[in-house]
């Protein structure tokens, strides 16, 4: 059996990285979405792709709808499209959901890296923090995914983190990130109702390095 996997903002620089790992794996059949499906044409035939909103109550239905596992990859309102896949999901029985957020909605970022990251983001933060929180409140098998600073560095090194512990590492390369989420897509009991921070190894510093 085909895992069906669904991604949510696909045109995403992380998405992007994650459909490459994932257009590997033969036993994965994917739907990308996306506002502007123009840059995915490129992949008609090798997965099924949906134009539309996720605030969109029939476009959400429809991609979701027979799906096994949902990776959002969102910007905006976050806390109302997490609110809506949350629904749509419940209602449709299809429970498995990874969900990218940021680093520092539970104010976990230790030192004075935590103290520059609050002063950088704090404000855009919120609507983060409030789809956690709702995803976290749900009885649905998630991961809530929280990058460090991201770089477009060509490499996949990653080191984890777990809610409740600090996070201390100032950057990672988005290609990093989509190797953690496509790790997690291909063993999807890994990580199950888990916020899992996201950072490159050995880099802590009071900021990232291209600041």
């Amino acid at each position: 059996m085909n895992t069906k996997v669904l991604i949510l903002g696909a045109n995403g620089a992380i998405a992007q990285h994650t459909i490459e790992f994932l257009s590997q794996n033969k036993s994965i059949e994917l739907t990308l979405f996306a506002r502007d499906i123009t840059p995915l044409n490129q992949l008609q035939g090798s997965a099924t792709i949906i134009e539309g909103d996720v605030l969109n109550q029939n476009d959400l239905l429809k991609a979701i709808k027979g799906q096994d596992i949902v990776y959002a990859n969102l910007s905006g309102a976050v806390d109302k499209m997490a609110q809506a896949i949350v629904e749509t999901m419940q209602t449709n029985n299809v429970k498995r959901l990874i969900f990218v957020t940021s680093l520092g909605i539970y104010k976990e970022v230790a030192g004075k890296f935590g103290q520059w990251n609050e002063r950088m983001i704090a404000s855009e933060l919120i609507p983060y923090s409030k789809a956690a929180d709702f995803i976290e409140k749900s009885n649905l098998d998630y991961t809530i995914v929280r990058p460090s600073w991201l770089t477009d560095y060509d490499e996949t090194d990653y080191e984890t983190t777990q809610k409740g512990e600090p996070f201390i590492g100032t950057e990672v390369a988005r290609k990093a990130v989509a190797a953690y989420i496509t790790n997690v897509i291909e063993n999807p009991i890994q990580d199950i109702k888990a916020s899992v921070g996201v950072n490159k190894p050995g880099v802590y510093g009071d900021k990232p390095s291209f600041y």
